[in-house]
């Protein structure tokens, strides 16, 4: 895939497309960030951004990440009023067990119903903590479930590390990915949260999307692929629900599949599916089969490509767990979508234009600037306290298949930061959250950078008019 074409005004990426060379990285050059057609107008770092946040309306919703969020002086989820992008101010914190517990990726909003949900996972899974708030005023979020989910007391039977809506916001589902159980929480009365259905969906199960109706489920797998659920029985309320399996789609390219984004073009239904890890970038998959989905478009940084992994362990050493890898991804409406919006880990955020299911492009980027050597400022970073381990070990799977092909150059792969076994830096900033879409903006979080609010050129992104911000849960 090309990349993206820079307006003079830009700081743009000079080595692969996606990579931060190790030479920048150890210069300090990285402290300026890169950026190609897209500019920051505000943002609010805190003491870090958890892994994903949300926003709604006017607001975003800034996610924990345990137990470093516990540590530093503003304990819970921070809200933010963002009605002015360039001066975004915090009006609240939501310190409810679950909010403080780490939100990990279950912190998700509905719109339809007005309603934020955040289940607590201190340590990739968490079970019983669910807080369900009203946010009819997005500043100042009402609980309202004080007892079940709440009360310590009274916990849902639930595992979480994931969570989302369906469509018309009555029914949240939680999955957990050790083990993958899947459970659905009722809630048409958000004041008491009740498990309609749960099982087993597999070893270790991530995100998903749902379809427009709520009646598919198309679930993220871990080892790396998607599975098709048909929820229908979950979404009409029957008696006793079942849940049916309807595809398995696996893929060795890439893993940690995160999540996936129903869309349509022409009518016909479509995912993007995310892969967390393993350099599996974003994959476009053809669901007008639901027993037989179809690989349509793979979305590739170069340096996700396998002859440049190589190039990828050179830079991305002593860097900690990930190297380039896309994790959340917003496309700018359902049907017919015009651009892609994605976190890519150590690349920023990427923006792609998806008009042409068969032929898409990157038009922009922006790379947050590093805070190298600031982690002692950065409690609710993942990417602080994970920065103990130096190599990007969640790149193996992806480096053995390029050895393996023959297309790894051992000598590519050496440089100052090769073979960095501990106390890696922050020499790039992890963004993992959506980059939720505002007209020509984007609001979105970043590990270390805390919330930021985009713009993109208007020379490259129109918003069209019936842009409705998608993350499919």
């Amino acid at each position: 895939m090309g990349r993206a074409d820079c307006l003079p005004d830009s700081l743009p990426e000079t080595g692969l497309q996606g990579d931060v060379p190790a030479a920048y990285r150890d210069s300090g050059r990285t402290r300026d960030g890169f950026r190609c057609n897209m500019r920051l107008l505000g943002s609010s770092a805190g003491s870090g951004g958890g892994i994903t946040s949300v926003t709604y309306d006017h607001c975003a919703y800034i996610g924990t990440f345990f137990p470093g969020n516990m540590l530093g002086p503003d304990i819970g989820v921070r809200v933010l009023d963002v009605a002015d992008p360039t001066a975004p101010v915090q009006t609240a914190t939501l310190t409810e067990p679950a909010m403080i517990a780490g939100t990990w990726e279950s912190l998700k909003v509905n719109a339809a119903r007005k309603l934020l949900v955040g289940a607590g996972v201190p340590a990739l899974t968490g079970a019983g903590l669910l807080s369900v708030y009203d946010i009819s005023d997005c500043a100042h979020p009402r609980l309202l479930n004080p007892g079940p989910g709440t009360d310590l007391a009274l916990p849902v039977p639930i595992t979480a590390h994931e969570g989302g809506f369906s469509p018309d916001g009555r029914t949240y589902w939680a999955s957990g990915t050790a083990p993958g159980l899947l459970s659905a929480v009722d809630l048409t009365d958000p004041a008491n949260p009740r498990v309609l259905w749960q099982g087993l969906a597999g070893l270790s199960m991530h995100g998903f999307g749902l379809s427009p109706d709520g009646n598919r489920m198309y679930l993220a797998n871990n080892i790396g692929g998607m599975k098709i659920l048909d929820v229908s029985a979950v979404q009409r309320r029957d008696p006793e629900p079942r849940v049916q399996e309807l595809a398995d789609m696996p893929w060795t390219d890439g893993w940690a599949t995160q999540h996936t984004v129903p869309v349509t073009y022409r009518g016909a239904p479509y995912v993007f599916a995310v892969d967390e890890a393993g350099s599996g970038g974003v994959k476009l998959i053809d669901v007008s089969d639901d027993r037989r989905p179809r690989l349509a478009q793979s979305i590739k940084l170069a340096i996700n490509l396998p002859e440049n992994q190589d190039s990828m362990i050179a830079s991305a050493s002593g860097g900690s767990l990930f190297a380039y890898d896309a994790h959340y991804c917003a496309a700018d409406r359902p049907a017919d979508p015009t651009a892609l919006a994605c976190s890519w880990t150590s690349s920023g955020i990427r923006v792609f234009d998806v008009r042409d299911p068969e032929v898409i492009r990157e038009i922009a980027y922006f790379n947050p600037p590093a805070r190298t050597n600031e982690d002692a400022e950065l409690w609710n970073s993942p990417h602080a306290l994970a920065s103990i381990i130096g190599p990007p070990l969640l790149a193996a799977p992806s480096v053995a298949q390029a050895i393996l092909q023959g297309q790894f150059d051992p000598q590519q792969a050496l440089s100052s930061r090769t073979g960095t076994l501990t106390f890696g830096d922050l020499s790039t900033d992890w963004c993992f959250s959506p980059p939720e879409w505002r007209g020509s903006q984007l609001w979105t979080t970043c590990a270390d950078n805390g919330f930021l609010a985009l713009e993109l050129a208007p020379t490259v992104y129109t918003p069209p008019a019936d842009q409705e911000s998608t993350t499919g849960s």
